[in-house]
């Protein structure tokens, strides 16, 4: 590994792990946690999911639930795209080192250590791939549970316990798609060091700022928060 890495490219690697796994703490499993914006919306989930039971006609939900799964589908489907990417690269590694000798900067970059960095960006689009899929099989399992809720006239003493669980799954599933997002996001903090580790390590931590903004200071999030009355102008013609 010595010989591959430079002691830069390893701080860089461990800087790129540390924020990733620190950052995932911090919004779904730190003490404060329950201020981000995704805890937030999985109150809402399980709100959704109390208010479909109370409807005869769900349609609307439905709905949702489709655009939930498109959503995630396409995810998945860049993901696949995004690997196989990956792969042209590395059958195309001596192209692509001669057009970076070419370059009026110097790169630096040798044959062992190019395949190890698009190796490492294979295994972020396959790790990102996984849970897009784990997310849409999960809708697709919550969809049947929302299917298997008697209307509001034939609910019986269980009917509650199915309609938590089918918005626990809806959770989850939220979740392993914010997983899936994570890593596309940091994805592209990771080619900075396709220029170098320098450029991977202020690349990480870019994307770690925005994630930390969206997710605790964002406007979208003081919205989510927000206890008064949101009034908003429509225009009427």
């Amino acid at each position: 590994m010595t010989n591959i890495f430079s002691i830069t490219d390893i701080i860089a690697m461990g800087w790129f792990l540390l924020v990733w796994i620190g950052f995932s703490w911090v919004s779904d499993k730190s003490p404060w946690s329950h201020r981000s914006l995704s805890y937030q919306m999985a109150n809402y989930r399980r709100r959704w999911m109390a208010t479909m039971a109370r409807r005869d006609m769900r349609m609307i939900d439905t709905s949702i639930m489709a655009g939930l799964q498109q959503g995630t589908a396409f995810f998945a489907s860049t993901s696949i795209l995004a690997i196989g990417g990956g792969f042209a690269l590395l059958g195309s590694t001596d192209e692509v080192l001669k057009i970076f000798r070419d370059l009026p900067f110097n790169i630096g970059t040798s044959r062992p250590l190019w395949e190890a960095k698009i190796a490492g960006l294979i295994v972020i689009y396959a790790f990102a791939f996984f849970k897009f899929g784990w997310a849409y099989r999960l809708f697709n399992y919550c969809s049947i549970l929302v299917g298997s809720i008697p209307s509001l006239e034939d609910q019986d003493d269980e009917t509650p316990n199915d309609v938590a669980r089918a918005a626990e799954l809806n959770v989850v599933a939220g979740s392993h798609f914010n997983a899936g997002l994570r890593a596309i996001f940091f994805s592209i903090g990771y080619l900075g060091w396709f220029v170098g580790p320098v450029f991977w390590l202020v690349g990480t931590l870019l994307v770690g700022m925005v994630l930390i903004r969206r997710q605790f200071f964002s406007e979208s999030r003081k919205l989510m928060f927000t206890k008064d009355k949101c009034c908003f102008s429509v225009p009427v013609r």
